[in-house]
């Protein structure tokens, strides 16, 4: 009968050990750190298809988007603080809440334009610096196998894609790189005001995501309100080139901990 028991005894607190760190799990979750994969190649160069990193929530205070499934109990911000031009940023979409990562381009107050691929904040054209170009295999990329687009189309399964890079500064010094494909729709925009209370971002692989230059209509994000926004990505942990982070052999071994610009 002892035996027994003890071996019940042992069996609840094996229970109790897993509750327990569930329930901290979940806390860290919704306080501080939030995982994050990287599934397309809308933030290229800066994040790559199979980065993973974790989001830190406590950048902007907490909204009822910081628990999973949007469930917390109460509405506005609570301990916010408001995030800089040129962060990279997990939000969740307006419409359908779905996150997303993006560059915050136009705070609250800002007339935000493209005119000829280039970025015009408050009347003034952004400053970029041309570099090498952005050299990647034309493969199937990541868990959906997507296609990399390429300056130098068609390119054959196997060959080299290469895509025209900058470096681009914004107003308040903050220096990161973007990509240029081709001359699309969204190289041409109309001024965009962005309200008080809401923000307006575009992905670093500017002729490959759908972003705030894009009406919800279409797929587009639109204004982002400050409620949506979910936390600040300061750093890569691990990247994996393969269909699953668990294909250690396709780690990245030069993106570990990588800062992010």
């Amino acid at each position: 009968m002892a035996a027994k028991a003890e071996k019940k005894e042992g069996f609840l607190e094996t229970v109790k050990t897993i509750v327990y760190a569930l329930l901290l799990a979940a806390v860290i979750r919704t306080l501080f750190f939030q995982p994050f994969w990287i599934p397309s190649g809308s933030m290229k160069d800066t994040l790559l298809i199979g980065d993973f990193l974790f989001v830190n929530k406590m950048a902007y205070g907490y909204s009822r988007h910081s628990c999973p499934f949007s469930i917390c109990p109460f509405s506005g911000r609570i301990l916010g603080s408001e995030p800089e031009l040129g962060d990279v940023v997990v939000f969740k979409h307006p419409r359908d809440n779905t996150d997303y990562i993006k560059r915050l381009i136009g705070l609250p107050g800002d007339r935000i334009q493209v005119q000829d691929g280039r970025l015009i904040i408050n009347g003034e054209l952004v400053p970029q610096e041309p570099l090498p170009p952005f050299v990647e295999e034309m493969a199937a990329q990541g868990p959906m196998k997507n296609l990399p687009r390429c300056t130098n189309a068609p390119v054959g399964m196997g060959g080299t894609c290469e895509k025209e890079r900058f470096r681009e500064t914004l107003p308040n010094g903050v220096a990161h790189n973007v990509l240029n494909i081709e001359t699309g729709f969204a190289d041409n925009t109309g001024v965009f005001v962005v309200p008080e209370g809401q923000y307006f971002f575009m992905g670093d692989n500017r002729d490959n995501s759908q972003d705030s230059r894009f009406p919800r209509s279409v797929g587009g994000v639109g204004f982002v309100p400050f409620e949506n926004l979910i936390g600040r990505a300061d750093r890569v942990v691990f990247s994996s080139a393969g269909a699953s982070m668990l294909y250690f052999w396709t780690w990245r071994s030069d993106r570990f901990f990588k800062a992010i610009d």
